[in-house]
């Protein structure tokens, strides 16, 4: 199990961008010094109540003057925006200045809202991002001047500047549970994610099918799947929930304005058999997010037991945690980034959750700590 410090960069009350940037550099540094795999941000724009991170150029850049061993990148890019060309030489650039450091993810985006300000393609944007990745193998793997004939963009005698440093390309993630972009993905040898918003019992059914094609592709070792969440650590459950309660829910709602869908179950439901909409309406309900085991807040030996038992459920490997959300920043948010590096790490290092030898229910416990089922 790998751990990413991931943000969306929020924006907040009576803090300026200069401010906001200057905390989040400081939470970058840490996430160095503590260990964590990755540090990933967004691309949103036009959204002065929530995310104040337009550019993943700038959160790349800031993260090659500030860290040293910890792999960055954006998660992702949204190429429909602008011409793929554009985040290749992006892509070239950042991993120069990373030293050879950049992950890249690349996100068709899921709401209409940010591409009209651009008069972009929303109905065309999964194609567009595929086109996307495949102009960025084509381009850093090109020795000298290439062709490119996409769906959209043709190029006819290009050369880059300068290449990666990365050879062949640093690593390409599609955040997707979509089966033909994942088939895709395996072929390619490219990463995924998801977020606590999708059923798990879902995540788990399409990721074993995608770890399964990407083994009969031949790929090495395992995909990287990522699945993003809000954490907070503290020494005790008691502690950490008394925080985080208000924060997390007012995330969910006032910031991503999620809790406007109506249920399609019932409140008590068990997380195999939530729906998207199910999750949306409880975002506001911080007993329901903790009994579904959607948000990791707890002790390290909770929140550790916790992310255990979603990945067992998701297939997921990659924990994408949001330690910074609400009034939970600067810190604060480091202290708990401290507790999870040193505590929660260690209970997580060993463990993955894709065993296809395990078929039936007698490899599963119940934590008495949490209640939550556990391998």
């Amino acid at each position: 199990m790998e751990s990413a410090y991931f943000t969306h960069v929020w924006g907040r009350e009576n803090v300026t961008v200069r401010e906001r940037y200057e905390q989040l550099w400081q939470e970058l540094e840490a996430a160095d010094r503590l260990g964590f795999d990755y540090a990933f941000s967004v691309e949103h724009h036009c959204t002065p109540h929530e995310s104040w991170m337009p550019s993943p150029a700038v959160f790349c850049t800031g993260a090659a003057l500030r860290t040293e061993r910890i792999r960055v990148g954006p998660m992702g890019w949204v190429p429909p925006l602008r011409h793929p060309l554009h985040v290749v030489e992006e892509v070239a650039t950042l991993d120069q200045l990373l030293g050879g450091r950049l992950e890249v993810g690349l996100a068709s985006g899921v709401s209409e809202q940010p591409f009209l300000p651009f008069r972009a393609d929303f109905a065309g944007r999964k194609v567009l991002n595929r086109e996307c990745a495949d102009l960025l193998r084509t381009a850093l793997t090109a020795e000298g001047p290439f062709d490119f004939d996409g769906p959209a963009h043709q190029l006819k005698n290009v050369e880059l500047s300068f290449g990666a440093r990365q050879r062949p390309h640093p690593p390409l993630w599609i955040p997707t549970t979509d089966r033909n972009t994942l088939r895709y993905l395996a072929r390619t040898g490219g990463h995924t994610s998801s977020t606590m918003i999708v059923p798990r019992a879902a995540m788990g059914l399409v990721y074993r099918h995608y770890i399964d094609w990407w083994r009969e592709e031949g790929q090495p070792g395992l995909p990287r799947i990522g699945y993003w969440s809000l954490v907070h650590v503290a020494e005790t459950d008691a502690e950490a929930e008394a925080r985080a309660a208000e924060q997390v829910t007012d995330t969910f709602v006032n910031t991503l304005r999620y809790g406007s869908v109506k249920r399609s179950g019932t409140p008590a439901a068990p997380a195999s058999r939530l729906s998207t909409p199910d999750i949306l309406a409880g975002s506001g309900d911080f007993r329901f997010l903790m009994d579904q085991n959607l948000v990791f807040v707890g002790s390290p030996r909770t929140v550790a037991e916790r992310i255990r038992a979603a990945a067992s459920e998701g297939l997921f490997n990659t924990v994408l945690g949001e330690f910074a959300f609400g009034d939970i920043a600067g810190a604060e948010s480091i202290a708990s980034m401290e507790l999870f590096s040193r505590e929660v790490m260690p209970l997580l290092a060993e463990f993955t959750p894709y065993q296809p030898e395990q078929t039936d229910e007698s490899h599963v416990a119940v934590s008495r700590t949490t209640g939550i089922r556990v391998p």
